[in-house]
């Protein structure tokens, strides 16, 4: 309906075009606003204010000039002009009405456009290191990504989804020894684990298919291992005040393990724990409802020679300096708060040298825009590689990074930890089988992403009205049992009667029912053009509940035909509106609860 009126406007300005009234002007796109109170009309659009400068007029003599202007339309009962220029739109019963066939015609289509039809984006997302199962901070971002590609996809736009394996580096280092130090174990040799190695019970399952698959050939005699290691940090139940380097023992013990094992066990090793891990990874998201295009590993840009290629074009751009054997890009150039090291002393390129090579490479593939979905622990990255883009050249703008917060869980008021290195956390596997997929993925995007979320486990089980996914799922389990009677009753359901003749639908819940299924396309294309998801939690919710209130007050199934028809129809669109907002969630909607 907002594009139907905005359709009116343009024809307008059309028409005023044409009668030479803006000869030579660069005419803006029409805002048009719904109003806060319905007594100033359902919309409202500014344009003549912020025409007349342009077109050197009064703005309400413009204004007045424009409503001459529109064309007539059945949608429109009156125009007025008010204020100092604003032209407010009255629409008539039949504008409100004729959204039931309209929804009911489009079905799924209901809500989508093609508004970003002709652009391709780029999310990227979760994007955890593959060296530990996701937990529940994991799953917010997973969720809020989800949604907000599947919102982009709504509204037309292209959408590439993709996840980044940090597949190379220290911690996936980390992750391969402490497997190994747990096959060590499981072959019978003694050991005191690193206070910096990866704890989880996961990490003795995969030794555990280490020593199933090869004995003892990986097997090593443990003071060797640790022969000559810098002294680790004290553990829980050591004495504290023992001096010791955990970063310099858990690196000395990497040394040792890829020394001792040859090249080519170290590789078995470490492609055991990253397929196994990254295996789970993704099968956790794809029983989330998360599916990707591509999963790209960082070691292909070393592979490729993608990081040098960054690092050669950074210094030929002369944004580079060597200082201490290191070689750093001048970064505070570009307004980030210190220069950043990409080639280390030792020769190794850093994290931040990988990163720059990532974006260049999306940049090269022409997306139009690029999405990165980060948690919040990340904010100080965000400067530093728009500098880098900036420094190679590319658009910086066509960058934006989302920032998650993460969610914190509770269950009967206690808060659960989440340490992938500890291994005591809480797994995104284990709150979809307590809570559903359904709870999971609606609670997650009930908030805007940079708020902090408290995921409380006992109101997502609740079937309560208190509990948001549940009543809104309820509400569209309600229609299909009322649909399901009325078959029962030989009534019929999806009538062309029904259809044809709305004027029953004069009671108040009824025009609420219209006014609000109006706004749906309206509230998809902001949520997908502002990064919002929230908008469509908040949307079906008070839908849900303007349904509710009109389901206890009136009965659809009377034996008026005319009315009970035109009632079968409403709640009809409504079933589809709910079903359409619910599945751009990735959330099921129940034929009966």
């Amino acid at each position: 309906m907002k594009q139907d009126i905005k359709d009116l406007i343009q024809a307008a300005l059309a028409s005023l075009v044409a009668d030479g009234q803006f000869a030579g002007l660069d005419l803006p796109e029409p805002q048009l606003d719904r109003t806060k109170d319905t007594a100033h009309g359902e919309f409202a659009t500014n344009i003549a204010m912020v025409l007349a400068k342009l077109a050197r007029a009064k703005p309400r003599d413009l204004a007045e000039r424009l409503v001459a202007a529109l064309p007539a339309s059945p949608l429109v009962a009156r125009v007025e002009v008010a204020g100092p220029g604003f032209v407010n739109f009255h629409l008539t019963e039949d504008a409100y009405r004729a959204v039931v066939p309209r929804i009911l015609d489009a079905g799924y289509d209901y809500g989508r456009s093609r508004s970003g039809a002709g652009k391709r984006v780029q999310v990227e997302f979760v994007s955890a290191n593959p060296t530990g199962p996701l937990h529940v901070g994991h799953g917010r971002g997973a969720a809020y990504g989800a949604v907000v590609a599947d919102l982009l996809a709504a509204v037309g736009f292209d959408v590439h989804r993709e996840y980044y394996v940090n597949d190379a580096g220290r911690q996936m280092d980390i992750l391969g020894t402490s497997v190994w130090l747990r096959y060590l174990e499981l072959c019978g040799e003694t050991l005191r684990f690193p206070s910096n190695g990866y704890k989880g019970d996961y990490v003795w399952e995969i030794a555990a298919t280490l020593h199933r698959e090869h004995g003892d050939a990986y097997r090593v005699d443990a003071e060797q291992v640790f022969a000559d290691l810098a002294a680790d940090a004290p553990v829980a139940g050591e004495p504290q005040d023992q001096a010791g380097d955990k970063e310099a023992h858990i690196d000395g013990l990497i040394a040792a393990a890829k020394r001792l094992l040859g090249d080519n066990r170290y590789r078995d090793v470490f492609a055991l724990g990253l397929d196994t891990i990254l295996d789970d990874i993704r099968d956790d998201l794809a029983g989330f409802g998360v599916e990707y295009q591509a999963w790209y590993s960082e070691r292909s840009l070393t592979e490729s020679g993608a990081v040098d290629k960054a690092i050669e074009r950074l210094r030929a751009a002369g944004h580079l300096y060597e200082q201490k054997g290191a070689l750093w890009f001048r970064s505070t150039a570009f307004g980030d708060e210190k220069d950043r090291v990409v080639v280390r002393e030792n020769g190794q390129t850093t994290y931040f040298a990988s990163d720059i090579a990532y974006h260049m490479d999306k940049m090269e593939r022409g997306f139009d825009r690029v999405i990165d979905i980060w948690g919040a622990d990340h904010h100080g990255y965000i400067p530093r590689v728009k500098a880098a883009l900036q420094a190679l050249g590319d658009d910086a703008d066509r960058l934006e990074v989302l920032l998650v917060q993460f969610a914190i869980l509770y269950r009967g008021g206690e808060k659960a930890q989440m340490s992938t290195r500890s291994g005591e956390f809480v797994t995104l596997r284990e709150l979809r089988d307590e809570v559903g997929r359904d709870a999971a993925r609606f609670f997650y995007v009930m908030r805007r992403c940079e708020q902090h979320l408290d995921f409380d486990l006992d109101l997502a089980k609740s079937e309560s009205s208190d509990n948001p996914v549940y009543y809104v799922q309820y509400a569209h389990a309600r229609i299909s049992s009322v649909l399901r009677q009325a078959a029962d009753k030989g009534m019929q359901v999806g009538s062309a009667a029904g259809r044809a003749d709305l004027t029953p639908l004069t009671e108040g819940h009824e025009q609420a029912l219209l006014r609000s299924l109006t706004r749906y396309p309206e509230v998809v294309e902001s949520a997908a053009l502002k990064a919002e998801p929230h908008q469509i939690t908040h949307y079906l919710r008070e839908l849900a509940n303007e349904f509710h209130t009109y389901y206890n007050a009136h009965q659809f199934l009377v034996d008026d035909a005319r009315v009970r028809d035109a009632r079968l129809e409403l709640i009809l669109a409504v079933r589809q509106v709910l079903r359409n907002g619910l599945g751009l969630l990735g959330v099921s909607a129940p034929e009966s609860m």
